[in-house]
C-alpha cells in the first residue's frame, strides 16, 4: 500500500472524504441528456468563489469609514498592483452572478425543475437568491459614490411607508437618521461576513437537496424509475468525470465574455458601473435620476408603477414584496400533468413568453426617467408578471399536453 493510500485511509477513518467523493460527484448519476441549459448551476458556483477571493482582496486595501472609503477605492484602483482588476473583477462579478442565477431559475421554469419532489431545492434557490439580492445591495453602498448614497438612501426609506413600525425599521437599518457613517459600516460587516456566511451554507443546503432528490433533467423525467441490477440508473451517468469536463465548456465561454467585459467594457455604458458612482457622496447634491442597478430595476418599475395611497408609498412596496415572494409558491401553483416545456401546450409557452417580456421590459422601464408614459407602461407590463403566477393552477391544469417518453431522449 502506497504512502498516499495509507494517509486517504487515515482520512477516511476520521472524516468522510471518499464517501463524499463518491456521493456527489463519482457516483452522483445524472441524466445523460443534459444540455446547455445545465451549465449555469456550475456557473453560479464558479461565480460565488470569485466574488469571495475578489473580495478577499478588496477588502485588504478598503477603509469602511464614511470619510476614507471613496478614496479607498480610488486607491485600490490606481495604487495597488493589479488593483483595478481585482476591483472591475469584483464589480462586474456582481452583474455576472445574478445573470447566471437569472438563467438558471429560467431553466428552472422550461423544465419544471421546481416540482415534485425538488419543492424545496426550489425554495432554498429562491431563498439563496433574496440572499444574493441582499448582499448586492449592501455591497452596492461600500464604494461611496453618488449613486451608492442616495440609491440607499432611497431604497431604505421605502421602509418609512410600512405602517406603524416603519420609521423604526428604516432608523434601525440606517443606525442614524440619514445614510452615514454608521449605515456603512453596518452594511460592511453584513456583506463581507454575515450574509456571505447565510449565503454558503444556503448553497451548500442547496446542492445537498440536489443530491438527495436527483437532477431533473430536458425531459422532465425520473431517471430514478429505472435502474440496473445494481440500483444505478439506467439514463443516468456519473457526474464526474462526465459532467465535471463539459462544465468546462461553459466556464471557457464564461470567461471569454467576462474577460471580454472586465478589459474592454467594464462600465457596460453605464448600466455595470455607473458614472454618478464615480463621484464622491455628497448627502447635499442629488443625483438628477436614481435607480437600482439593472438587476433589481424590474422589481423598481412594478414599485413605481403602484401609485401611493394617502402619500404613502406603501402599496408599491407591498407590490413589490410580492412580486418576489410568489416565487417561493411556484411549486404549488402549477397543476400541469409534465413538468418540461418539450410536453407542455401552447397556454403555458404563452404565459412563459408573456412572463419574460414583462421583466425584461420591466427592467428596462426600472432604469428610465419617470413620465407618464414609462408609468403607464410599467403598470401595463406588471399585469402579465403577475398573471403568470395567478392564473397558473388554471392554465397549466387546462393546457393540453404530448404523453412524456418513458425513457430520457435526446431529440424530442
Amino acid at each position: 500500500m502506497s504512502a498516499g493510500q495509507k494517509l486517504l485511509n487515515w482520512i477516511d477513518d476520521r472524516f468522510p472524504l471518499t464517501a463524499s467523493w463518491k456521493a456527489h460527484l463519482s457516483e452522483y448519476y445524472a441524466p445523460k441528456n443534459f444540455n446547455f441549459w445545465y451549465f449555469f448551476g456550475s456557473l453560479a458556483l464558479l461565480v460565488l468563489v470569485l466574488q469571495i477571493v475578489t473580495g478577499i482582496f478588496l477588502v485588504m486595501n478598503y477603509q469602511p469609514n464614511a470619510k476614507l472609503a471613496f478614496g479607498s477605492v480610488q486607491f485600490i484602483m490606481r495604487d495597488v498592483d493589479w488593483g483595478w482588476l481585482i476591483r472591475y473583477m469584483h464589480a462586474i462579478g456582481a452583474s455576472a452572478f445574478f445573470v447566471v442565477v437569472y438563467l438558471h431559475m429560467f431553466r428552472g421554469l422550461i423544465y419544471g425543475s421546481y416540482r415534485k419532489p425538488r419543492e424545496l431545492l426550489w425554495v432554498l434557490g429562491v431563498v439563496i437568491y433574496v440572499a444574493l439580492m441582499a448582499e448586492s445591495f449592501m455591497g452596492y453602498l461600500l464604494p461611496w459614490g453618488q449613486m451608492s448614497l442616495w440609491g440607499a438612501q432611497v431604497i431604505i426609506n421605502l421602509f418609512n411607508s410600512i405602517p406603524v413600525i416603519g420609521p423604526d425599521i428604516g432608523l434601525w437599518i440606517r443606525g442614524d437618521y440619514v445614510v452615514s457613517g454608521a449605515t456603512l459600516n453596518r452594511f460592511f460587516s453584513f456583506h463581507v461576513i454575515a450574509v456571505p456566511i447565510v449565503l454558503l451554507a444556503l448553497v451548500v443546503a442547496h446542492i445537498i437537496a440536489l443530491h438527495e432528490v436527483g437532477s431533473n433533467n430536458p425531459d422532465g423525467i425520473e431517471i430514478k424509475k429505472h435502474k440496473d441490477a445494481n440500483g444505478i440508473p439506467l439514463d443516468g451517468i456519473p457526474f464526474h468525470p462526465y459532467y465535471t469536463v463539459k462544465d468546462i465548456v461553459g466556464v471557457a465561454v464564461f470567461l471569454i465574455i467576462f474577460s471580454a467585459f472586465v478589459f474592454f467594457w467594464p462600465s457596460g455604458g453605464g448600466i455595470l458601473l455607473e458614472p454618478d458612482n464615480f463621484l464622491p457622496a455628497n448627502p447635499l447634491v442629488t443625483p438628477p435620476e436614481i435607480h437600482p442597478l439593472w438587476y433589481f430595476t424590474p422589481f423598481y418599475a412594478i414599485l413605481r408603477a403602484i401609485p401611493p395611497m394617502f402619500d404613502s408609498q406603501f402599496p408599491g412596496v407591498v407590490v413589490m414584496g410580492a412580486s418576489i415572494v410568489v416565487l417561493f409558491f411556484l411549486p404549488w401553483l402549477d397543476r400541469g400533468a409534465v413538468k418540461s416545456i418539450r410536453y407542455r401546450g401552447g397556454l403555458y409557452k404563452l404565459f412563459l413568453a408573456a412572463f419574460i417580456i414583462s421583466f425584461l421590459t420591466l427592467g428596462y422601464l426600472g432604469m428610465q426617467v419617470v413620465t407618464p408614459m414609462n408609468t403607464l407602461l410599467s403598470r401595463i407590463f406588471t399585469v402579465p408578471y403577475f398573471l403568470f403566477f395567478v392564473l397558473m393552477p388554471w392554465y397549466t391544469r387546462v393546457d393540453k399536453t404530448k404523453p412524456e417518453p418513458e425513457r430520457v431522449t435526446f431529440k424530442h
